[in-house]
């Protein structure tokens, strides 16, 4: 194979499109803020995004990420429309049509639709001011002309690139003011690494009959007997349903070789007070962490506010069992 340079093209590469969404940042302006609001005020429609080529990929994208983060949307085929699809598009809907040149034959019913619709509201995006598209639509997201990567500057890259980025920033700015936060991610997204990484401690914590309580006031005779047979290692402490402390196995050790008679004394003597807790609706990975940094196996879970009520019991085993890391 003739010798090549790649790394250096992959450099120029990526340099050409870093241009391109620079070129792209400076031209953010109010019109930004219209397109946001619309898509927000959007209570009785739909959020329709469409384009042909490259820019009908990117518009999937841009569909898939606003739905995932709490803003159901959904991609149209343009070529489609021509044939009945059209009937989709209707009143209160907020259309997105996404084209480079912003004269893509395909999206030019569409756009005519729209048109005859006022109660339509069409986000343009493209990079023509002259365009069908730029002057048709009631907001005007005007894209940078920019160089494309590659011989000829002929293969849509950094023009991708910088569609791309809109559509990434309209879906954060949507996220950003739902306040749509990790808990709610996770409610559309359950399955998979991310689903993963965002269970929480109640996915997991051990709950009823499987939390070890015990008394504050019964002997460490019975104790024992209790944490033999729970199998997890520690036990719960409370009086009148209020959590007082926590008895683990190492406690019980490091207590029976200060005190030959161990079993005659309660358990009140023996557990360490206020145990670390954390709330139910915490990460999972976030206990881990604390279980890491405590050095310590089991945490106690709570329901916010009520702190000294224990609901649950998260030991490592769980976490690891729920591959959590």
């Amino acid at each position: 194979m003739k010798k090549f340079n790649f790394k250096n093209i992959a450099k120029d590469v990526i340099d050409t499109e870093i241009n391109s969404l620079k070129k792209l940042k400076r031209g953010i302006n109010i019109t930004f803020n219209k397109a946001v609001e619309a898509i927000l005020n959007c209570k009785n429609g739909k959020i329709i995004i469409s384009g042909v080529g490259k820019s009908g990929l990117i518009a999937r994208k841009i569909a898939s990420t606003l739905s995932s983060v709490g803003t159901p949307s959904f991609f149209v085929d343009a070529s489609s429309c021509s044939h009945g699809d059209l009937g989709q598009i209707s009143s209160n809907d907020v259309l997105i049509l996404i084209s480079f040149s912003g004269e893509t034959e395909e999206l030019k019913n569409i756009i005519q639709h729209s048109s005859r619709n006022k109660k339509i509201t069409l986000i343009g995006i493209t990079s023509k001011k002259n365009s069908l598209l730029y002057k048709a639509s009631d907001i005007k997201l005007l894209i940078p002309e920019v160089k494309e990567a590659g011989p000829g500057s002929i293969v849509p890259t950094s023009s991708t690139i910088t569609q791309l980025s809109i559509g990434d920033a309209l879906s954060i700015a949507t996220m950003k003011y739902k306040k749509f936060g990790k808990l709610d991610f996770k409610k559309l997204h359950p399955s998979g690494t991310l689903g993963t990484k965002l269970k929480t401690v109640e996915d997991i914590m051990l709950t009823g009959n499987k939390i070890p309580f015990i008394n504050e006031n019964i002997g460490m005779k019975t104790a024992l007997k209790i944490i033999t047979k729970k199998k997890l290692g520690v036990l719960v402490v409370r009086n009148k349903r209020q959590t007082t402390g926590i008895i683990t196995d190492g406690q019980i050790r490091r207590a029976s070789e200060k005190n030959k008679d161990l079993q005659s004394l309660t358990v009140k003597k023996v557990m360490t007070k206020n145990p670390i807790s954390i709330n139910k609706d915490e990460l999972a990975a976030k206990a881990l962490s604390i279980m890491n940094i405590k050095k310590i196996t089991s945490l106690c879970v709570y329901d916010y506010p009520n702190k000294r009520k224990t609901i649950g019991i998260l030991h490592i085993h769980n976490i690891l069992s729920a591959n959590i890391n």
